[in-house]
């Protein structure tokens, strides 16, 4: 089966035919590094994450660019508040946004380009809207787009011209506009605002508008047409939008395929900062571990809501606990599965259900429930002490979970497994320190010293150590750490 994806212009589940086969370019809109990360802003990184991971496990090459705004109104607002340079206000949450993404293991793109970096492509771009008609120059300095010149403008969103409401970001609309529907492609610098956020252009000094940006580093980096454009569902309107307008009227194909994820919400209402509910990664991170966090964003359809609450954390806190315990039992008694075999698992050797779930424009839903079917074979097979079916199984679902991110013995999860680091110093001294009690515990048990045998599992425990009590004996792990 052809993987299948939903099309946000046709509105329609469509197979992907990429423009060179066996190769795949993506362009996801990135961070606009105003503030820190939050949960919302994960949802998007992580849903194409996995993307990338089934297309790249699938046998494609892929080259995925996620751009950085680090020059907008926003920015400079924000950096003048708190009086501090622009650009050193960019680059202080940008580097946020990259520990936020590696905490949640989501994989680095093939490029990340700034907006800063790109501006004479900018001016080139938007020379050319000019010199076809499809742009104009307002007061000195302001260019803006012509969105009546050209005549497919609304067709990603399917609206008319007529019944198109204003962008928030146009929302004071300039005097200098022929039309207030009319976007910006460059701004001329507004007085206060620091030379070094300006650039000399044959049309003002000034600076980039946000639509100009990705249209130019889509073309920088993946050519004149590519083949996947994503991001939240939110930037449709009047980012997307305006960019396919300002791609399509200098004569690019830009786009075939587009891609947006659902947002987050938090009591129903859409997670963003502006409504005060914003969920800070850093914060949530110091009491929930990540890969829980990553499993609560990352398991649900990229085109479905994730409500964030305490409920949904403790759902996926329970099912990343059922499956990080699956895979250390299995390799306590079968061994672990080289990482390299892990990866060698193909379309062909995975279950059929999961690879026709994932096919389908990524059902993760049903790929869940292939997992947890090879979860429950496994545990009977450890039951059994079937060692061939086990470490088969180990395997299966170690793949699948890879898949989405989420192999517990794979980075940055291993360093929290109570299996990782083996092979390490501190853990073999931990290791060898709770065996010796759990020794002594055994003892107690034998000689029926049941008191005792409770206040050495008690003193674990409040050592932040919890004893996990089985057939085959006791086993440990750190508090927190599953």
């Amino acid at each position: 089966m052809t993987l299948r994806l939903y099309d946000s212009a046709t509105r329609s589940v469509r197979a992907l035919d990429p423009l060179q086969p066996g190769k795949v370019g993506i362009y996801l809109c990135g961070a606009t590094v105003q503030g820190a990360p939050h949960v919302g802003h994960m949802r998007a990184a992580i849903a194409f994450d996995v993307l990338v991971r089934w297309l790249r496990r699938s046998g494609d090459e892929v080259t995925l660019i996620r751009n950085v705004t680090d020059i907008d109104d926003k920015i400079l607002a924000k950096s003048a508040d708190a009086d501090r340079p622009w650009w050193a206000w960019a680059y202080r949450f940008e580097q946020e946004f990259t520990d936020a993404y590696d905490a949640l293991g989501v994989g680095r793109p093939t490029y990340e380009p700034r907006a800063t970096g790109h501006v004479t492509e900018m001016v080139e771009l938007m020379e050319r809207l000019v010199e076809r008609g499809h742009a104009y120059v307002g007061n000195a300095g302001n260019v803006y787009f012509d969105v009546r010149s050209l005549p497919e403008y609304g067709s990603l969103t399917r609206q008319s011209l007529e019944n198109m409401s204003v962008g928030d970001d146009e929302a004071d609309v300039e005097p200098d506009k022929r039309d207030p529907r009319d976007f910006a492609l460059w701004k001329a610098t507004k007085p206060g605002e620091p030379e070094t956020a300006s650039w000399p252009t044959p049309f003002g000094r000034g600076r980039p508008g946000w639509h100009l940006e990705c249209s130019t580093m889509a073309k920088r980096y993946l050519g004149e047409t590519f083949d996947i454009h994503g991001g939240g569902i939110d930037l449709r309107f009047p980012h997307h939008e305006n960019e396919q307008a300002q791609s399509h009227a200098a004569g690019y194909g830009f786009a075939r395929h587009w891609m947006h994820n659902a947002w987050v919400t938090v009591g129903g209402e859409k997670m963003s900062k502006s409504l005060g509910n914003s969920l800070i990664v850093a914060n949530v991170l110091e009491h929930t571990s990540a890969p829980v966090l990553r499993y609560a964003l990352g398991t649900v359809h990229y085109r479905s809501t994730v409500e964030f609450s305490d409920v949904t954390v403790a759902e996926a806190a329970g099912s990343w606990e059922r499956f990080s315990n699956f895979v250390a039992r299995a390799v306590e008694t079968v061994g672990e599965v080289p990482a390299e075999e892990v990866a060698e698992q193909g379309p062909a050797e995975l279950p059929a259900a999961f690879v026709e779930a994932l096919d389908d424009d990524l059902n993760i839903s049903a790929g869940l429930a292939v997992i947890h079917e090879q979860l429950r074979a496994g545990n009977t097979a450890l039951a059994e002490h079937d060692d061939v079916a086990a470490r088969a199984a180990q395997l299966q679902v170690r793949a699948m979970l890879d898949v989405l991110g989420l192999d517990p013995l794979a980075e940055p999860w291993r360093a929290g497994s109570r299996l990782a680091g083996a092979d390490g110093a501190p853990h073999a001294a931990l290791d060898t320190l709770v065996s010796a009690v759990l020794s002594e515990r055994v003892e107690a048990r034998k000689n029926k010293e049941w008191a005792r045998a409770d206040a050495l599992r008690d003193q674990l425990a409040d050592a932040g150590i919890v004893v996990e009590d089985s057939a085959g004996g006791a086993r440990w792990q750190l508090k927190g750490k599953n």
